[in-house]
């Protein structure tokens, strides 16, 4: 085979391989699903992080496949003040059934040291009561909230709270959710949830 026979070859298979990348379809979603929040104050979409937060991410779109958030709300504002005997002030939203339905068994925490995904200015991440006892209730941090970091004072037992992805629009709504009217923190009324639906 010639010189010039075999540099036309190289050329082609170049050409080709360049064209097969320009119409090359998007990496898979899978590692970052979109998800969709439509309230009553308007629409909040987010992106999780299943790479870093596997089985956070997993929990939580198992309740959003099931439509479990469809009709629940956004029922809690948390800011500077309504919490006065807090001396670790942190500013988030919660949202979920509130404990009126039936959730899947706890999880446990996968701590931000493990993760990487810090409370910055919307994340989202699991609301608990004890260490590993995360179920279906969220909340979306309004600004950056490092007490809530494993390490944090917010909580005690010092273990952090479970960021699993961060809000890529609406953090407009977020903010407009988070100064609606309240009864100490709890939103009246509360903001409804019309459904929560995988986007991408």
């Amino acid at each position: 085979m010639t010189t010039l026979r075999i540099a036309s070859l190289m050329l082609a298979a170049t050409a080709v391989a360049a064209g097969a990348s320009a119409q090359a379809p998007p990496a898979s979603s899978a590692n970052k699903p979109v998800i969709a929040i439509e309230t009553d104050a308007g629409t909040i979409r987010v992106e999780l992080d299943a790479q870093h937060a596997p089985a956070t991410v997993a929990n939580f779109l198992r309740y959003v496949n099931e439509h479990f958030f469809d009709g629940t709300s956004f029922y809690r504002a948390v800011t500077p003040d309504n919490q006065p005997t807090n001396p670790i002030k942190i500013e988030v939203i919660q949202g979920g059934a509130n404990d009126s339905k039936q959730t899947y068994p706890p999880i446990p925490i996968e701590r931000t040291s493990v993760t990487g995904i810090k409370h910055l200015d919307g994340a989202i991440s699991m609301a608990r009561n004890g260490p590993d006892t995360a179920t279906s209730e969220f909340f979306i941090c309004v600004g950056d909230q490092p007490a809530l970091d494993e390490g944090g004072l917010r909580n005690p037992d010092r273990q952090g709270f479970a960021a699993f992805g961060h809000v890529v629009s609406g953090m407009d709504v977020v903010r407009r959710i988070q100064h609606a009217p309240v009864q100490g923190q709890m939103l009246t009324p509360p903001i409804t949830i019309t459904r929560i639906s995988r986007v991408q």
